[in-house]
């Protein structure tokens, strides 16, 4: 383990602790941390692994939400999954694009509910219908998704970007300040 390694952990870690605290609901730092997560972490598996078992540690203080867990967290990887498409360019704007794209994706999944047995469904008609009444539903979250998401982003990039800056041996390669 290398001091690179440890500074991107603590930052995940640290932002999963934000959804311990009051918040409005769906404003988490849950898509940051799968995005930032899929950027730093070079290997793979660590990619997936760190976020995931820090999405799971901070599960743990939160009430259980049954089999839409399941869901939530299939949404959480592929978030990390667009995290990965960012390796090689961190520049703000793919940043931007990557988190905005991570929300519409989680909100896609997640409010796809209508569809999913194991979880609300008979909240919703298994029809059309009942997919844009899951949708429209679910707007409200999505708008919230979506801030934190862009804020919480610009904090963990930002925030690492400026450690980069001024602790030199946690760069591994050129910063891309574009």
């Amino acid at each position: 383990m290398n001091k690179r390694f440890l500074t991107i952990t603590a930052l995940i870690f640290t932002a999963a602790l934000l959804r311990l605290i009051p918040h409005a609901p769906n404003f988490s730092p849950i898509g940051a941390i799968a995005l930032f997560g899929g950027a730093y972490l070079n290997k793979k598996y660590l990619a997936y692994l760190v976020p995931i078992l820090a999405m799971v540690v901070s599960d743990l203080f939160l009430p259980f939400y049954g089999a839409e867990m399941l869901i939530t967290y299939s949404a959480f990887m592929v978030s990390i999954f667009i995290g990965t498409l960012l390796r090689n360019n961190t520049s703000w704007y793919k940043i931007a694009l990557g988190s905005m794209s991570s929300s519409v994706a989680f909100y896609l999944i997640t409010n796809f509910v209508f569809f999913y047995p194991v979880t609300m469904g008979t909240l919703y008609t298994h029809d059309f219908a009942g997919m844009m009444n899951s949708y429209i539903a679910g707007w409200p979250f999505f708008q919230n998704t979506f801030a934190s998401d862009l804020l919480y982003s610009s904090i963990l990039f930002g925030g690492f970007y400026l450690l980069n800056i001024n602790i030199p041996s946690l760069r591994t390669e050129k910063i891309k300040a574009s």
